[in-house]
């Protein structure tokens, strides 16, 4: 197991270990040389309780997070001014913030989806694994803002519920505790030669409880709390699958119970991706007794989400403006109006959806859409005449160069 050798920055309580025995499960899948190193005991790791851990922060660290603070807070504000609604997190804008961060989120994890796959899933017209997939963190996402005034075991499992619902093989394990270990690093046998094997599923519901108790307390700053809290439910890994996901939803849970941000999901997971490897390092730093990588990888992540979230609410505000020009001369009561607010949350409709959205028949619908597409807002993008879609593809080309520029900032 890997330890930190240095003196610990940001202290917290490390891990400690208990030996359980492991004999492979199905032998005959294996060679007889995997079988046999696989055969014997591991160590399982055990999480200390954090619920009254008190941070002993030094003055650096102190203005680092506060200053991170500062900048998601003048973002969130920068977002609410920019869409002027009185409502902003049922807004348009919050939609595709939070898909962004789940997509984000996802990629951490090797699950790549664009913007456009991911756009024509929620309306049914794509069935790639992947995008299916991170719709599934979406869902996760949105859970975890509807839930967040009331944090508990419950809403942490109905966020992991609705993650893993879609995803292909896991819909039984959907918003269930595991039941059997889980390990990361090498080892497809069984944990002994892995990296870190997770606390023993008969710990679980016991470290839930403290994480939520260290969640629900007061007296820590925010962005330390929630780096710490996510470092703490990794480590605790409560699940077969989707642990990361849901950590990463659980972050945005927090930060909206304690009204850090009000308007919508921030894209923190973008601020993560640039740098996974030190991201995961952090991680360990943390099960090592060290707080201090994660809450700095929370905090530079902060201060890129609001940076380059910033950037796409100014650029997706200029793609409504030019839309607004093109439909100059337009009735003022037309439906198409009514559209084009939605269509940056969703910047692929087809006639159910907005039949659903606006509560129009099917015939208003086509109206509104032979506008949009008349006046060069829409390009219909099938060539049929029958189960159509529309994409406005100014949209996704912002959304497409948002995920670029975070492609060119983690290759640097």
């Amino acid at each position: 197991m890997r330890t930190s050798a240095k003196k610990p920055r940001l202290p917290v309580e490390a891990i400690t270990y208990e030996t359980y025995d492991w004999k492979p499960r199905a032998p005959e899948m294996h060679s007889r040389a995997e079988v046999a190193r696989q055969t014997g005991s591991y160590a399982s790791a055990v999480t200390p309780r954090i619920a009254f851990w008190t941070p002993a922060m030094s003055a650096d660290l102190s203005a680092d997070t506060e200053d991170a603070t500062r900048r998601l807070v003048e973002f969130d504000a920068h977002a609410q001014r920019t869409f002027n609604t009185d409502d902003p997190a049922l807004g348009p804008m919050s939609a595709i913030l939070l898909r962004t961060e789940s997509a984000s989120s996802s990629q951490i994890e090797q699950l790549t989806t664009s913007a456009q796959q991911l756009a024509l899933a929620e309306i049914g017209e794509s069935h790639k694994a992947n995008a299916l997939t991170v719709v599934g963190n979406v869902r996760a996402m949105e859970a975890a803002i509807r839930l967040a005034r009331d944090i508990s075991e419950a809403s942490i499992l109905a966020m992991h519920e609705a993650l893993l619902r879609r995803q292909r093989g896991f819909e039984n394990e959907a918003g269930r505790y595991r039941t059997e270990p889980v390990w990361i690093g090498p080892g497809e046998a069984g944990p002994r030669l892995a990296d870190f094997v997770a606390p023993h599923h008969s710990r679980i519901r016991g470290a839930i409880d403290d994480l939520i108790t260290f969640i629900l307390r007061q007296d820590i700053p925010v962005l330390v709390q929630v780096a710490v809290a996510h470092a703490q439910f990794e480590t605790i890994h409560p699940f077969t699958d989707g642990n990361g996901r849901t950590g990463r939803a659980l972050a945005q849970s927090i930060m909206r119970n304690k009204g850090l941000v009000g308007s919508t999901a921030v894209p923190i997971s973008a601020g993560l991706l640039i740098d996974t490897d030190r991201y995961f390092a952090a991680l360990t730093a943390y099960r090592a007794g060290d707080a201090e990588p994660i809450v700095r990888e929370f905090a530079s992540a902060s201060r890129i989400a609001a940076a380059t979230g910033t950037a796409l609410v100014n650029e997706l505000s200029q793609q409504l403006d030019q839309s607004r020009a093109k439909m100059k001369g337009l009735r003022s009561d037309a439906a198409a109006w009514r559209l084009l607010p939605a269509l940056v949350g969703q910047p692929a409709v087809n006639t159910k959806y907005v039949m659903d959205v606006l509560g129009l028949g099917e015939m208003a619908a086509l109206r509104a859409l032979k506008s949009l597409t008349e006046r060069g807002v829409l390009t219909e993008t099938t060539g049929r005449s029958r189960n159509r879609v529309w994409q406005h593809r100014g949209i996704f080309a912002v959304l497409d160069a948002y995920a670029e520029r975070i492609r060119r900032m983690s290759a640097h």
